[in-house]
């Protein structure tokens, strides 16, 4: 039986293997974002908005903040963020960047991790500076493997525009909208200071772990369809065949900008 076939932006199917294998953020990049907000951690009230499975979302309940909340619009992301946070008094609650349902005035930290593409930018920062507290932090970043040093990285990359030579990246933290972020940002009437914060952090994964990674990603598996991108997984497997590990390094991008 063929998978349901995925849209832009539904992670519905994909939460599992994006719940398991995605990589962490650099917490050098978390602990200058947190700065950022000129307050205490204990006195911060964070909203992380598209938190999937709450992977940045738990790094902040770990700073030990006032309070977190989790805000998701895919059920089948945000029951996976309910698991694996259980214990961590994060609340999750159902909405998007565009419609938070957050009270106005209600955080000092508003991020999107690897989601703000998805969001209608208009729409959204004006939503984010009514949740927002004077003063208070609106955070985008993204987390893309970072590939120079490493030609098999780099050809598995490649690989994907012999697939299908028109595909664009949609949620890399590399292109899209995180080119053109500081500019977009300057230009808003919302917000002002912008300051712009990066970090790398590198980890060992088994095969299995780094196919489970590329399982995660919605934008490609729309691109290429089911069977192009199973034979770009096949592809990663023949690249790879012998190895019992590889190493990868990401590269967490991070914009902050402070409520007007």
């Amino acid at each position: 039986m063929s998978k349901p076939t995925l849209t832009h932006g539904d992670f519905t199917g994909l939460a599992s293997d994006y719940s398991k294998y995605r990589p962490g953020y650099s917490e050098s990049v978390l602990t200058g974002l947190l700065a950022l907000v000129g307050k205490p951690p204990s006195e911060i009230a964070a909203v992380d908005v598209g938190a999937g499975t709450g992977i940045w979302t738990r790094m902040l309940a770990g700073r030990g903040l006032h309070s977190v909340v989790a805000v998701e619009p895919n059920d089948d992301m945000r029951a996976h963020g309910v698991a694996d946070s259980n214990g961590l008094g994060i609340e999750w609650a159902k909405g998007n960047g565009e419609e938070t349902g957050r009270p106005a005035g209600s955080a000092d930290f508003l991020s999107m991790a690897s989601s703000f593409h998805w969001v209608d930018f208009d729409r959204g920062v004006r939503e984010f500076h009514r949740v927002l507290r004077p003063g208070g932090r609106f955070v985008a970043l993204w987390n893309p493997r970072y590939l120079d040093g490493s030609p098999e990285l780099l050809d598995i990359e490649a690989h994907l525009k012999t697939l299908n030579p028109e595909i664009k990246r949609v949620s890399s933290g590399r292109s899209g909208i995180a080119d053109r972020m500081t500019e977009l940002l300057w230009a808003c009437p919302f917000f002002e200071d912008v300051v712009y914060l990066e970090g790398r952090q590198s980890r060992s994964m088994t095969i299995d772990q780094y196919l489970g990674v590329w399982r995660s990603v919605n934008d490609l598996q729309v691109q290429l369809g089911q069977q192009k991108f199973e034979r770009f997984l096949d592809y990663i497997r023949d690249r790879l065949k012998g190895r019992e590990t590889i190493e990868t390094v990401n590269l967490t991008r991070a914009w902050s900008a402070r409520r007007s």
